[in-house]
């Protein structure tokens, strides 16, 4: 079949190179974001699809808009079996309604748990020990389609919202191509779902990001994990934000009454009190500088035992 391709983030850049490079079918066009300034320079830089449809020669469209009519009309013109969505806008109805198949969306949970934009993260944020992908046909009302095809994936202990996108990101071709070769057929069933078992992943906010101390060691280290690296689970260190990107529980007794966000006594690691136990801190990043070990922060800021994390924030970017 011709597809059309749909994504923007490094998210979407495997599938479609798959669906390019080892697919039965054929990519005709791509539609992605702006290019967009990024870093301290504001350097203007393509979308990570762009990027790779460039490198394979493909048409490309970045809208700014996804109500232009000339957009609907240039989609027409690649005369597409059916689009395909990854980590892409919603969609309005008079676009996903072009092609005779219609449009599919890849998700990144088990629809219907985790509808919403950030279902990898609330994944790791709530503690899961597994999660998945979903193919499924494009509704009106978003993440409520028809399913198609869907494959669990464990969620290792350790997994940061990095380690478990890359991972999803590479299993997300394969599904898809599959999905399709189901459509192609006449083979594919689709099966509605039951929104009685649904659960919302919306998207991250800042507040989000902020860590409560005075909960158990496991849910600070969890928003760590599903927040790491971007935007980044943050607290504050004498009133300056400071982002923790990895941390590991410390299993030791004699800190389960110390003050939730505490510095606790230690001559290199960088220890902090939670609810229920503590939590060292490995990598993290203070506020307008690079990455450092919980190590080098310990011995280069000399926090003192006792120093409370979370204090009042006085800085003006929560993200």
């Amino acid at each position: 079949m011709n597809i059309v391709f749909m994504g923007t983030p490094d998210f979407a850049r495997r599938p479609l190179e798959y669906l390019h490079e080892r697919s039965a079918h054929d990519v005709v066009g791509v539609v992605t974001g702006p290019d967009k300034g990024s870093g301290r320079g504001r350097k203007v830089k393509p979308t990570p699809v762009k990027q790779s449809a460039t490198a394979f020669g493909l048409p490309v469209l970045t809208p700014v808009s996804l109500k232009d009519d000339a957009l609907r009309e240039k989609l027409r013109t690649f005369d597409a079996d059916i689009f395909v969505v990854v980590a892409f806008r919603i969609l309005p109805e008079r676009i996903f309604t072009i092609p005779p198949h219609g449009t599919i969306n890849l998700h990144g949970s088990l629809l219907p748990k985790y509808r919403g934009a950030a279902p990898i993260q609330w994944a790791l944020i709530n503690g899961e020990a597994e999660t998945g992908l979903t193919t499924f046909q494009l509704k009106r009302k978003v993440d409520t389609g028809d399913i198609l095809l869907q494959e669990e994936i464990a969620v290792d202990p350790q997994d940061t919202y990095d380690d478990l996108a890359r991972r999803m990101s590479e299993t997300a071709g394969p599904l898809l191509a599959k999905t399709l070769d189901l459509i192609a057929s006449g083979r594919a069933v689709a099966l509605e779902q039951d929104s009685a078992l649904s659960s919302p992943a919306p998207k991250i906010g800042p507040e989000d990001c902020r860590i409560d101390w005075d909960v158990s060691y496991r849910q600070v280290i969890n928003l760590i994990r599903g927040l790491s690296s971007i935007p980044g689970a943050f607290t504050t260190f004498h009133g300056k934000k400071l982002k923790i990107l990895q941390a590991q529980p410390v299993e030791d007794e004699k800190y389960d009454s110390t003050t939730p966000g505490a510095v606790l006594a230690d001559p290199a690691r960088l220890l902090i009190a939670c609810r229920d136990g503590a939590i060292e801190v490995l990598e993290l990043v203070p506020e307008g500088k690079a990455r450092m070990s919980g190590e080098a922060f310990r011995r280069g800021y000399r926090p003192t035992t006792g120093d409370v994390l979370g204090e009042k924030f006085t800085g003006n970017d929560l993200t």
